[in-house]
């Protein structure tokens, strides 16, 4: 099973994202489950959705502690929010970040793979909207291959439509 932990800002779509994986792993014949974290401000506010994604039935509706990767859609989270918490060895960090030395950013010992873009330009360009959610996911795909490039691009044709299918093949790319 992968643990999966989505940090992003309400409003950038990272419940929705967690989702959208779950989604897509189910209908690939696997097993997966999304569980959003979020107080009563969700928009601006911090936001966490965790995602476990696996070959067999998955009982655990907690919280992600040890987390295989994180996707963090906002650099700001960086500093405000413990985004490494418990991650594991040999992980993955997915970031959205304009930084030209992003590795400067992550420091933790246990970041095996670092995939960063900036998703928040992309999302402008294509969507007219600072929502790097599907951009992301298109990173994450690219980096882990934890779940079917193809089946996701449905997934996200259905809930948001054409434009955010070219804006997760960005963000593959």
């Amino acid at each position: 099973m992968k643990e999966i932990r989505l940090h992003g800002i309400g409003g950038m779509g990272t419940v929705k994202a967690g989702e959208m994986l779950v989604h897509a792993a189910v209908a690939a014949g696997k097993f997966g489950n999304s569980m959003p974290f979020f107080g009563f401000e969700r928009q601006g506010a911090p936001v966490a959705s965790y995602v476990r994604l696996g070959d067999q039935k998955i009982r655990a509706k907690n919280q992600v502690y040890h987390p295989d990767c994180v996707i963090i859609q906002d650099p700001s989270l960086l500093v405000s929010t413990p985004v490494f918490e418990g991650l594991k060895e040999h992980s993955y960090v997915i970031l959205n970040t304009k930084s030209q030395n992003p590795r400067e950013l992550i420091t933790d010992p246990n970041v095996a793979c670092l995939a960063c873009l900036d998703a928040t330009s992309i999302a402008l360009e294509l969507l007219g909207r600072p929502i790097p959610n599907t951009i992301v996911l298109g990173a994450f795909v690219r980096a882990t291959g934890w779940v079917d490039k193809e089946g996701l691009e449905a997934v996200i044709g259905r809930t948001f439509g054409e434009k955010n299918i070219e804006a997760f093949r960005r963000g593959y790319d």
